[in-house]
């Protein structure tokens, strides 16, 4: 899959993080998540269930 023409959005709890920012971007079936530092270093695209356990998982940290 290309991602280069992908809208991409940091994530709204990384803003304050001197620059160290997730970005995701939303598909129909999934969402993608890469490191706002390296853009073309990969990313990683996770079905939306999986990802939204992920998020909850985090946030329970």
């Amino acid at each position: 899959m290309d991602l280069r023409r992908t809208a991409w959005r940091k994530a709204s709890q990384s803003t304050e993080n001197g620059g160290h920012c997730v970005e995701l971007a939303d598909f129909r079936t999934a969402v993608g998540v890469r490191d706002s530092k390296a853009p073309g270093g990969g990313a990683l695209l996770l079905d939306r269930a999986v990802f939204h356990r992920l998020a909850n998982a985090i946030k329970e940290l």
